[in-house]
């Protein structure tokens, strides 16, 4: 079904996108590829373009740990490009041919400001949101020029950083990994110590004074546009040696590994004791296959030529881009591509919770009444689309069909309402961090097109709380609806939280409810979603007409409304009518404020037969 209402979409919706990560993700996808590994050739690759995604896939075909969970590592530094940095690559060769190689010629000039942390594939593209949201709002402050000072001692030679600017340097870093951690629920460690620019590390002693003359030839105040770059490695070859193939090697043994020159090849320097004389046993980097090969094929390669640089923010004071680049820091200003510019979120979006409680999209019955499903169904009961605004195919579910009458799904333009207010979200840059929807298949898909139109479908799941069902005395059954289970829903490619156990059993609905009671599950059901996210960001609720009120007002402090109150304000609030609450943390409580897009109006459109007026009277 999740793939009629995509191509659905893209008919109705038929605009320009940039290849943003869902973009990319879907090409993928549609290239047959599983999520979890295009996810993961994504992550491998930068997330650039899908031919380099598509290559590595093509590459890595026989890698044994292909399907293997194992996420990347990520690296936030701050590197130097300009005339500073032709300087740096000047000491970094002249360094090591007078006195040899050194730990810091292992990675290119930089300065830490996060040490790596792990961050699964499908959350990466929040890094890249936070580097340039962080970027923005210290951009104004950051020095045109940074102060350094030549430090030396027996076994480190390098610039550290002056006070004034390693403040600021640790207070980008500080934010930057804050957001990171609190959006990707992985634990980014700022840089907090002494800030350093390092030019050699544990070299001989006796290297030292010359080490030290050839760095008094950089100026350290040469013209500089500092970059803040984050970077990513294979977390599993952390303390593996790097080799660069220097010839094509053809396999003569079945245990022995397929290079082609400029191949890296990761070598664990304690597995070689029982390896045959003038042989290696390593990894591909380019397959993910492991052999035997001759040692003397090799040379030894640096630890960073098998980084990949994702994305970069560019501090230049006359020019400043957050770019998506494929090449290293080469001393020049890269002419990358500019991504898709982006306004300063305001400051309720990046330092607060916000709670946006919605109705779900237009429902089938809605429309075609309560028999909508006679309307649709042949002799033999198999599904057909009787009208447009049907939807193409109905979620298999293993009990029978007729359940979908007291749990409707969608009809096409709800799926089209739903996703336009995803797309207007991402335009306003709302973070999303949890979705939470009551079991009814219409709120279900409904969260499922908004995270679609977030581009966000990939990364944030669903998670299927019933105590979010609306007041079941309006239920015409007098019965609580037989609705899909959550394995149905997964199966049927909706994004669900599977392991999400709701803080009300389907088993505690009861049907007639008392509306004190719908009252009091309403207020206990948010009270404990609030709890259970405690990260900055948006948490959306996908619920009801009567969840607007019956959520909302426990939440700013306010009683309940009279019960005839409450159906009449129900009745009122259209399909996707949104409420949002803003937490002010320093006051410890909410406040109501106007949603972060607009409200969305559109007109009837009648059935029409065309014999009707056109060709009889």
């Amino acid at each position: 079904m999740a793939v009629a209402e995509t191509q659905l979409y893209a008919k109705v919706a038929n605009k320009h996108r940039s290849k943003s990560t869902a973009a990319l993700l879907e090409s993928l996808l549609a290239k047959g590829f599983p999520a979890h590994i295009a996810q993961k050739a994504l992550a491998a690759t930068g997330q650039k373009t899908v031919e380099d995604a598509t290559k590595w896939l093509h590459s890595h075909c026989n890698d044994p740990s292909l399907e293997d969970p194992i996420p990347q590592e990520y690296a936030l530094y701050l590197c130097p490009t300009g005339r500073l940095h032709s300087y740096l690559q000047e000491f970094w060769k002249e360094s090591k041919r007078q006195c040899g190689k050194n730990r810091a010629h292992e990675v290119f000039p930089h300065i830490t400001l996060c040490d790596f942390f792990t961050c699964e594939d499908q959350k990466v593209e929040l890094l890249y949101d936070t580097l340039k949201r962080v970027g923005d709002s210290f951009s104004p402050t950051f020095p045109p020029s940074i102060s350094l000072s030549l430090h030396s001692s027996s076994s480190y030679l390098g610039f550290f950083i002056g006070d004034s600017h390693a403040n600021i340097l640790r207070e980008f870093s500080l934010a930057f990994s804050s957001e990171a951690s609190t959006l990707t629920d992985c634990h980014v460690k700022p840089c907090l110590k002494q800030l350093h620019l390092t030019l050699a590390h544990k070299f001989y002693p006796h290297h030292q004074k010359t080490l030290e003359q050839l760095a008094k030839c950089i100026n350290p105040g040469e013209t500089c546009q500092w970059v803040a770059a984050l970077y990513s490695r294979d977390m599993r070859f952390v303390h593996y040696q790097t080799l660069r193939a220097l010839f094509q090697y053809k396999p003569q043994n079945i245990d022995e590994l397929m290079i082609n020159a400029g191949d890296f090849v990761y070598v664990d320097p304690t597995q070689q004791s029982d390896v045959s004389e003038g042989w290696v046993i390593g990894t591909s980097h380019r397959t993910g296959c492991r052999g035997f090969l001759p040692e003397n094929y090799t040379e030894r390669a640096n630890e960073s030529d098998t980084w990949v640089k994702h994305r970069e923010y560019n501090f230049a004071a006359a020019s400043r881009s957050f770019t998506q680049t494929e090449n290293e820091l080469n001393g020049e200003v890269h002419n990358a591509s500019v991504l898709r510019s982006l306004t300063k979120p305001p400051q309720s979006a990046a330092l607060r919770r916000g709670v946006l409680v919605m109705r779900h999209g237009e429902r089938v019955d809605q429309v075609f009444g309560k028999s909508w499903l006679q309307q649709c169904l042949t002799s033999d009961g198999k599904y057909y689309r009787a009208d447009l605004n049907f939807p193409p195919t109905l979620p298999k579910r293993k009990d029978s069909t007729k359940h979908f009458e007291n749990d409707p799904p969608l009809s096409c333009c709800g799926v089209f309402q739903s996703r336009l207010i995803g797309e207007a979200l991402l335009d306003q840059e709302v973070t999303v961090s949890y979705v939470y929807s009551s079991p009814a298949l219409r709120c279900v898909q409904t969260a499922q097109h908004i995270l679609q139109g977030l581009k966000l479908d990939h990364r944030v799941k669903i998670r299927v709380e019933p105590g979010l069902f609306e007041w079941t005395k309006w239920e015409a059954s007098r019965t609580i609806p037989n609705f899909m289970t959550v394995t149905e829903l997964s199966e049927a490619s909706y994004k669900i939280d599977t392991s999400y156990r709701g803080n009300f059993p389907l088993s505690s609905l009861v049907p007639s409810e008392s509306y004190e009671e719908y009252v009091s599950r309403s207020s206990a059901v948010v009270k404990q979603i609030i709890t259970a996210c405690p990260s900055k960001g948006v948490i959306l609720i996908v619920g009801h007409g009567s969840s607007l009120a019956s959520l909302t007002r426990p939440l700013i402090g306010l009683p309940a409304r009279d019960s005839s109150d409450f159906a009449q304000v129900v009745r009122k609030i259209p399909s996707l009518g949104m409420c949002y609450c803003e937490e002010l943390k320093e006051e410890n409580k909410w406040k109501m404020v106007n949603p972060p897009v607009k409200t969305l109006t559109h007109g009837a459109n009648a059935a029409f037969n065309w014999r009707n007026g056109i060709v009889e009277d």
